[in-house]
């Protein structure tokens, strides 16, 4: 392609709405236009990026054995209240575009596509002979994101590639599984990305195990945590971990004491000169479930430690069904305002015990009467520790589960591991932290929505019996996105070879010169034809404003028809590393198509 009849025009400024440096370098190269609040047109040189990332997905799917199809973006409200997730995502995480159509027959634009193919699968797969069955798509997906940021790793449109798996027992699901797990390794291997595969929480797609996969980047917005052995990475979310032990406590008697101005762990330590080890911290939350009811929580942890407020509802998402709920909506700490709708009396904040008492809560309809009680084992296990006395301005020193406090019944693992934190399976190896961009995502869904939305198929004794699912996510232009956030320099892009929209680029450094135009166009067509993707800077434009350009969009080779054409040579810059090297005309192309073989391995 000739730059001069591209639809080309870069930036030398940051545009004010970009963040991150991957989102700044993609509006600033002209690979992409926003259009609205995060919805953006992939211009051609992104496009082509993208169409090399499906390739590589559709390779690897396709290798798997999984069947390439396209389904509906418009689905219909029945459907996923069979599910009973409709309410999860029009109101409780609230990213499912919902609409009436003139019929008033409600519609979601599709987020996800579980229920669309369980229900094709309960309606098409009848017998064990047809299965095991994976059914992949690369198409746009649509979210209602409350803050649309960062250019394509969190817009309201994107293109994704899902696969869903169908196997008549949970070892088929499993092998499934398996077979994707690899896929997925080679599809982020092949693309030329530095990656980890990490446990991770499902969410609201569900399902019994799943792994996230991470492109390392300062930027990401999930941190991940890891052992140096190899042996365990897993996303903050989900991280599991020995925390560090606590200091023996020197409070050696029980007793109340007045503690005025102090209301946090850290002005308490202060005023006690005592560790936080020695606390227990009593953190207050308000959860609603999809029937309206209202449930206040009370989380007893040790004071070092931050509650995981994903694992607490999920843990809430279990404890529904005695509310008469089936999902969380909502789940906060409650503020000065909600306070006043349900607290009968001013509550002792920064000063609240284990045992702040049912009498706190008005009577309500759609207000549980009693607290639910949580305690994370780290606080379980503490001896004479200090806690909130139920009385602003003091506190108690020298307690005791069983003494002065009763043990809550529901104990739960909800604190947030950290960096520093010994590991579960080798107390000799240490959690570290990464910065990850999640690009892919792999669940084992078991039976979630085969039960709930009876897709069964005929056992070979005769009996009907529920399949076994399997989900696979990638994102296909957030993966785009995350390859620039994880390489780029002080003067554009770094695109890896396996996807760049071309391999290389032909610069005429002085268009009026016709030596250097014609070996330009005569090394432009030799390359093309011979398989290296090229581009054709012939624009009129100084040769500065070009190799700023080049540098920009982040072509991988970049050649040079100038001074070195006197000796029969031009000059060849590598992106990655700016190695410059001069070479002899009829070297060029073996020598590219060797650093692109090279690359590519």
């Amino acid at each position: 392609m000739r730059l001069s009849q591209m639809l080309f025009l870069t930036l030398r400024e940051d545009p004010a709405e970009a963040e991150i440096p991957s989102h700044k370098l993609l509006l600033r190269a002209g690979y992409m236009r926003r259009v609205g609040s995060g919805l953006y047109a992939y211009l051609p040189l992104l496009w082509r990026v993208l169409k090399k990332v499906s390739q590589i997905v559709r390779e690897e799917m396709d290798a798997a054995g999984a069947q390439e199809c396209l389904l509906t973006q418009l689905q219909p409200s029945e459907l996923w209240r069979e599910s009973g997730r409709w309410d999860t995502y029009t109101k409780a995480e609230g990213i499912m575009f919902a609409l009436k159509d003139r019929q008033d027959r409600e519609l979601g634009l599709g987020p996800t596509h579980e229920e669309v193919v369980t229900a094709i699968a309960r309606d098409m797969i009848r017998s064990y002979r047809q299965l095991p069955v994976n059914l992949y798509q690369i198409q746009s997906k649509f979210r209602d994101e409350i803050r649309p940021r960062f250019g394509l790793m969190r817009g309201r449109e994107f293109i994704m590639k899902d696969a869903y798996s169908f196997d008549m027992d949970e070892a088929g699901m499993k092998k499934s599984y398996e077979k994707m797990y690899h896929a997925y390794n080679n599809i982020f291997r092949r693309s030329g990305l530095a990656f980890r595969a990490v446990e991770a929480d499902s969410g609201a797609i569900g399902g019994s195990g799943s792994q996230e996969f991470m492109i390392l980047a300062d930027a990401g917005e999930d941190e991940v945590l890891y052992t140096e052995d190899g042996k365990y990475s897993a996303n903050v979310e989900k991280a599991v971990s020995l925390p560090l032990d606590a200091e023996p406590s020197g409070f050696k008697k029980y007793e109340k004491l007045e503690t005025p101005g102090t209301p946090t762990i850290a002005t308490l330590c202060d005023f006690l000169k005592c560790s936080p080890t020695q606390i227990v911290k009593n953190v207050l939350y308000q959860v609603t479930y999809n029937n309206g009811m209202n449930v206040l929580v009370l989380v007893s942890i040790r004071g070092d430690q931050d509650v995981n407020e994903v694992k607490l509802q999920n843990e809430l998402v279990k404890q529904a069904d005695q509310y008469g709920g089936s999902t969380v909506i909502a789940l906060t700490v409650p503020d000065a305002e909600s306070q006043q709708k349900w607290a009968a009396k001013p509550l002792p904040l920064g000063y609240i015990a284990p045992d702040l008492g049912d009498d706190y809560i008005q009577s309500s309809k759609n207000l549980a009467p009693k607290f639910l009680r949580i305690v994370d084992p780290t606080a379980v296990e503490l001896k004479n520790f200090a806690t909130g006395a139920n009385e602003s301005g003091h506190h108690v020193v020298g307690a005791n589960w069983g003494e002065q406090f009763q043990l809550p019944k529901l104990a739960v693992d909800l604190r947030k591991a950290q960096a520093g934190d010994r590991a579960l399976h080798d107390s000799s190896q240490t959690l570290q932290s990464a910065r990850g961009i999640e690009v892919g995502h792999i669940f084992q869904l078991g039976l979630k929505y085969s039960k709930s939305m009876g897709a069964t198929y005929t056992t070979e004794q005769g009996e009907p019996a529920p399949m076994y699912m399997g989900c696979y996510g990638v994102g296909v232009s957030r993966l785009a996105q995350a390859a620039v956030e994880q390489s780029y320099d002080k003067d554009g892009i770094i695109w890896p070879v396996a996807i760049a929209p071309y391999h290389a680029i032909v610069v005429i450094p002085n268009i009026a010169d016709a030596n250097q135009v014609e070996v330009a166009e005569k090394l432009y067509t030799e390359l093309n034809q011979a398989g290296v993707e090229t581009l054709l800077d012939d624009r009129d434009e100084r040769a500065g404003v070009k190799f700023k350009d080049a540098d920009l969009v982040g072509i991988p080779f970049r050649i040079v028809t100038g001074r070195s054409l006197q000796s029969g040579k031009v000059e060849v810059v590598k992106r990655a590393t700016r190695e410059s090297e001069e070479i002899a005309l009829d070297q060029v192309l073996p020598t590219l198509k060797q650093w692109i073989a090279e690359a590519l391995s």
